[in-house]
């Protein structure tokens, strides 16, 4: 038995799909070298609590440390919707009472993806491993955790939510999730975030991440650099209709409103010379591009009575 994990003999070469999962804890550069190992005993008490309150043997489970963090990958024979329904319930609740005593509360970024895993004397690989980490490492998952004070965050792959997800069951609410679109290095996928405890996030709001970071926010399927969101505005490259309509480039559907055309060819040239920019809208349209603001500045237009603010 390799890892402490009761998984069947098998060649290394062989992969089998299985949920993997992978759990970062928030700012963990932060903790000195006196405060990490109580930082990581945390971890494990909450996660190894989570399994058996869940009714899943430790053993059955494959966990990997990574110094602030787990890897864990679940085999088929158990339920993709236990770990996502009554051990995210327990991990929650769990997290909770260990921050209950803490200053400074431990906050974790959870991820889970099912695909083809592969097994050695020292671990697990695969991309089903690699998207994982990228999700629980995205600058989504990480402004959500701040933005909404939250202790926990859990984010999904798009075929996890739909496989999954989608159909509900218990513990397992769909409308308490929200698409965001990342910008991974290996291209751009749609993933699912979820606060346990709270609405589906507002993902629209959150704003473009700096180059070299793991994602780029955005919501129904709008492209990377674009945000979409009630009464949002766009980030760099991208643009915000009326009324949270989404607005994306290349999108030419009927009754498109276009930011200018100079060259009669039915899109707008930007400065660097790109002819695909497209933009469509149900309302008013506004597009900002390489903009520095020095002072707040308010973008859009004010309705109702009340006085308007610029």
């Amino acid at each position: 038995m390799e890892h402490g994990v009761a998984h069947e003999a098998f060649d290394a070469g062989e992969a089998r799909y299985e949920l993997v999962v992978s759990v970062d804890a928030r700012r963990s550069g932060q903790y000195n070298d006196a405060e990490k190992p109580r930082m990581r005993q945390r971890i494990y008490r909450v996660l190894e609590s989570a399994l058996a309150q869940a009714g899943v043997v430790r053993d059955a489970v494959h966990m990997e440390d990574r110094g602030d963090g787990v890897l864990m990958s679940v085999p088929g024979r158990i339920a993709v919707s236990r770990l996502l329904g009554l051990w995210m319930v327990e991990v929650h609740e769990n997290l909770r009472e260990e921050n209950g005593s803490l200053l400074v509360p431990l906050g974790l970024r959870v991820a889970m993806h099912v695909g083809p895993v592969r097994h050695d004397s020292r671990g697990i690989s695969g991309r089903a491993v690699d998207l994982t980490c990228r999700l629980a490492d995205s600058s989504v998952a990480r402004e959500l955790l701040d933005r909404e004070r939250a202790d926990l965050v859990l984010a999904v792959s798009d075929s996890l939510y739909a496989d999954v997800v989608q159909t509900g069951g218990k513990f397992i609410d769909p409308a308490r999730f929200a698409p965001a679109r990342l910008a991974l290095k290996e291209g751009a996928v749609t993933a699912w975030f979820h606060l346990p405890g709270r609405p589906a996030p507002d993902t629209g709001a959150l704003g473009p991440e700096e180059p070299g970071d793991g994602g780029v926010a955005g919501t129904g399927g709008v492209p990377a650099g674009v945000s979409a969101g009630a009464g949002g505005a766009a980030g760099a490259g991208g643009a915000a209709g009326a009324g949270g309509a989404a607005v994306s480039p290349a999108d030419p559907s009927p009754g498109a409103v276009d930011g200018g055309d100079p060259d009669g060819e039915g899109h707008e040239d930007d400065e660097d010379g790109d002819a695909s920019v497209r933009y469509a809208a149900q309302g008013d349209l506004s597009v900002h591009q390489h903009n520095v603001y020095q002072q707040p500045v308010h973008i859009g237009r004010v309705t109702g009575a009340g006085p308007r603010k610029d």
